[in-house]
C-alpha cells in the first residue's frame, strides 16, 4: 500500500495539528516497514525534519502553503502525477482526489462554538469538514467524545470511524533540577510557578483562569502566590485574553511559542499545570504534563476526562470560584501534588504513539478495502 500524508502542518507552529501529524509520522516509521509513504509538506523545517530518514518514506513539496491553492490545486496535481493508494488529511480533503481519503477530524468545536472562531475560518470549516467527513472512505478521531459528536452532528455511520488516542512524545519525562533551572532562567521565570500551555484563543478559557487567580490574589498577601506562566502563540481572537491578563500585571508571564525541547523542563518545573479549556478533541498538554510528573488541573468537559481519568483534578471550567478553589488546594497541599504526580505518571503510560500508529494502519486498510 502506498499512502500519501498531507503534512503541511509540520513547521507551522500550529500546536495540536502539528504535534499530531509529527507524532504519527514518527510512529508509522517505527512500526511499518512494509508500506510506502509520501509526505506532502510546505515548510523547509519539515524537509529538514523528515528528509532521508526512512527508506520507505519520501517527501514532496506542495506550494504555496495557502490552503485555497494548495488543497484543490497543487496537492491534487501531485496526486494525479504520482499515484498513491490512499490520502490522509486533517480536517479538509481536496474536492476531487484520484484515491480514497482518510480524514482525521480532531473536534467539531466550530460547529458548536462559532463565536470562538474568526468568521472566515468558521465558514471554511463548516463547509469543508462536513463535506470531507461525509465523503471520506474512513474517519480517524482522537477520542470517544469526538466519535460520538461526529455520529450525532453529521450522521456518520459508527463503522466508518476509528478512535486513535494520541500520546505524549518520549521527550516528555521528569527532568533534573539543573536543566529546569537553566530553561526557566532563559524565560525569566524565578521561583514557583503555575503553568498553562496552549495557543491563545477563546476555547482555552484563560480569561477565567486569570479571574480565578485574581480571586486567590485578593485572599493572599501580595506576592505570595506562585506566578502564572502561559506558554503558547497568539492564535485568533486573543485580544480579550490579553486584556484580562492586564489586571494581574507581572504576576502573569507570556512566553509565546517555545521550542519543543524547552517544554519538558517547563512542565517539570511547574508547581502544577492548569488547563481550563472547555472544548477539546483530545487535549495533549495535560498528558504531556502528567508524563513529566506534574500535577494537573483540567476542565471537566468534552474529551478531557478521557485523557486525565482519575489522575488529575477536574472542575467546571465556567465556574471561576471552583477553579480558584482547586488552584488553592494544589498550591497549599504538597501531599496532594505528590499523589497527583504519581497518578499522572501511571496514567500517561496508558497512551503510546506506536499503538496510535497501529490503529491508524487498521483505518488505512479499511479505507483501501484491504482485510
Amino acid at each position: 500500500m502506498h499512502v500519501a500524508i498531507d503534512a503541511h502542518a509540520v513547521g507551522t507552529k500550529l500546536a495540536g495539528n502539528e504535534t499530531y501529524i509529527t507524532g504519527l509520522i514518527e510512529a508509522l516509521a517505527a512500526v511499518d516497514c512494509e508500506n510506502r509513504y509520501t509526505l506532502y509538506v510546505t515548510k523547509s523545517q519539515a524537509v529538514r525534519k523528515f528528509a532521508h530518514r526512512w527508506p520507505n518514506f519520501e517527501l514532496r513539496r506542495t506550494l504555496p502553503h495557502t490552503p485555497l491553492v494548495r488543497i484543490p490545486v497543487s496537492l491534487v496535481a501531485q496526486l494525479c502525477r504520482h499515484r498513491v493508494d490512499l490520502l490522509h488529511v486533517q480536517f479538509t480533503a481536496p474536492p476531487i482526489t484520484p484515491c480514497p481519503v482518510v480524514a482525521t477530524v480532531h473536534d467539531l468545536a466550530f460547529e458548536h462554538l462559532p463565536e470562538t472562531f474568526r468568521r472566515r475560518s468558521w465558514l471554511q470549516l463548516r463547509l469543508t469538514v462536513r463535506w470531507t467527513a461525509k465523503r471520506a472512505a474512513h474517519i480517524i478521531v482522537p477520542s470517544e467524545y469526538t466519535r460520538r459528536d461526529l455520529i450525532a452532528t453529521y450522521g456518520i455511520a459508527p463503522d466508518r470511524i476509528t478512535v486513535t488516542p494520541l500520546a505524549a512524545a518520549e521527550r516528555f519525562a521528569p527532568v533534573d533540577a539543573e536543566r529546569v533551572r537553566r530553561v526557566c532562567a532563559q524565560y525569566g521565570i524565578d521561583g514557583p510557578y503555575i503553568l498553562a500551555v496552549g495557543s491563545i484563543q477563546p476555547r482555552k478559557n484563560l480569561g477565567r483562569l486569570f479571574a480565578a487567580y485574581e480571586r486567590l490574589q485578593r485572599k493572599s498577601a501580595q506576592g505570595k502566590l506562585p506566578r502564572l506562566v502561559v506558554v503558547g502563540r497568539r492564535a485568533w481572537l486573543f485580544e480579550a485574553t490579553l486584556r484580562a491578563a492586564e489586571r494581574l500585571g507581572d504576576r502573569v508571564l507570556f512566553t509565546d511559542y517555545v521550542p519543543e525541547e524547552d517544554l519538558p523542563p517547563l512542565y517539570a518545573g511547574a508547581l502544577c499545570f492548569v488547563y481550563p479549556s472547555f472544548f477539546e478533541g483530545f487535549g495533549l498538554p495535560p498528558l504531556e504534563a502528567m508524563q513529566c510528573g506534574t500535577p494537573v488541573l483540567v476542565g471537566n468537559r468534552t474529551s478531557l476526562p478521557e485523557v486525565v481519568g482519575e489522575a488529575g483534578l477536574m472542575v467546571n471550567p465556567f465556574d471561576e470560584a471552583e477553579l480558584a478553589e482547586a488552584l488553592e488546594r494544589l498550591i497549599e497541599d504538597a501531599a496532594l501534588r505528590a499523589e497527583l504526580s504519581r497518578r499522572g505518571l501511571e496514567r500517561a503510560r496508558q497512551f503510546n504513539w506506536h499503538r496510535t500508529a497501529r490503529l491508524t494502519l487498521d483505518a488505512y486498510k479499511k479505507a483501501a478495502g484491504a482485510t
